[in-house]
């Protein structure tokens, strides 16, 4: 996490939780398509896709010039697999309208990304899941905020 000294985990309820994964996904054929205008229409674009999926977070991401890669927050209300599909396809459709060159590498398809992607937890180590727990003992009623690291 860049630049990040603390970690407030969310609490939604009677839960608390903070799960974070590592995303990578690319473009259809791995073709090299994410070129520095691509990456920074995208930089814009990736928040305000978030904006419909609360509670989602990018904490750190990096576009590379034939894939990306992405640590997010997806809260347990979401699929990950729902997320991962809303921001590829919004992605998919502002960039084949901003970038009309696109229908050019893609000649017969409507399509930007490859169908699939990769995804694993991010887990959080021992040490700070005993202070959780030890933090838990003095609270009353769990609804005071954790700072982590």
């Amino acid at each position: 996490v860049t630049g990040v000294q603390t970690c407030a985990l969310p609490i939604s309820g009677h839960s608390a939780y903070r799960t974070e994964y590592h995303i990578v996904w690319i473009p259809k054929y791995r073709r090299r398509i994410l070129n520095p205008g691509l990456r920074g229409y995208l930089r814009k674009l990736f928040p305000k896709i978030l904006r419909s999926i609360p509670g989602c977070e990018i904490i750190e991401y990096s576009i590379e010039i034939d894939h990306i890669h992405m640590i997010m927050i997806i809260p347990p209300k979401y699929s990950v697999s729902d997320v991962i599909g809303q921001m590829k396809s919004q992605s998919a459709s502002s960039l084949r309208k901003k970038f009309p060159w696109l229908s050019k590498v893609y000649w017969k398809e409507n399509i930007v990304w490859s169908p699939g992607y990769f995804v694993s937890t991010v887990g959080i180590d021992e040490k700070i899941i005993i202070k959780y727990v030890q933090f838990q003992k003095s609270q009353d009623l769990g609804q005071a905020k954790l700072e982590l690291f």
